[in-house]
């Protein structure tokens, strides 16, 4: 089974319905968790913000956060899943914010990625954030990040039904 496949499946044995906030995987997890069959029920939407302009605009991410952290943050990332749940009747966002390649950018190394998933559960709020750094082309790192993303899912949120906050 798929990355995707297994993904779908647990959001459906947990009634978890997914939004996503993404920047350098451009879309990539919706397509991913698209082509599993039956995936359409649990999707509820996929925003694609490259720009910091369209990360204020449309997941109310801080222009200060921003400005202090940079865009290839945990912060910033922290934001657009919060916003990004905020928006939506979905109860997780994934959100993924960082540098494809083939250069580094502003000091920050080609295959950063930074990730946040977020959950609404009865305990409330939890969000949790990582830093992995993938190698690799352009597609490589993003399909990479985007299957990471899902496969973190399940993790996360079994924590989250813990009550615990990372």
């Amino acid at each position: 089974m798929s990355t995707a496949d297994v993904t779908v499946s647990y959001l459906r044995q947990n009634a978890l319905r997914l939004t996503t906030a993404e920047s350098c995987t451009a879309g990539k997890i919706i397509t991913l968790l698209s082509e599993v069959e039956g995936s359409g029920e649990l999707i509820e939407s996929g925003y694609v913000v490259y720009s910091p302009e369209a990360k204020q605009r449309l997941l109310n991410v801080s222009p200060s956060t921003i400005e202090t952290f940079n865009l290839t943050s945990c912060e910033v990332a922290r934001e657009m899943a919060v916003g990004a749940l905020r928006y939506s009747p979905a109860n997780v966002a994934l959100a993924t914010t960082g540098i494809l390649g083939p250069d580094d950018v502003d000091g920050i190394p080609a295959g950063t990625i930074c990730f946040a998933w977020a959950f609404q559960t009865n305990q409330g709020q939890s969000v949790f954030t990582r830093q992995l750094r993938f190698f690799g082309s352009r597609c490589e790192v993003q399909l990479a990040a985007a299957e990471h993303a899902l496969e973190a899912l399940a993790h996360f949120h079994q924590r989250a039904l813990a009550g615990e906050q990372a």
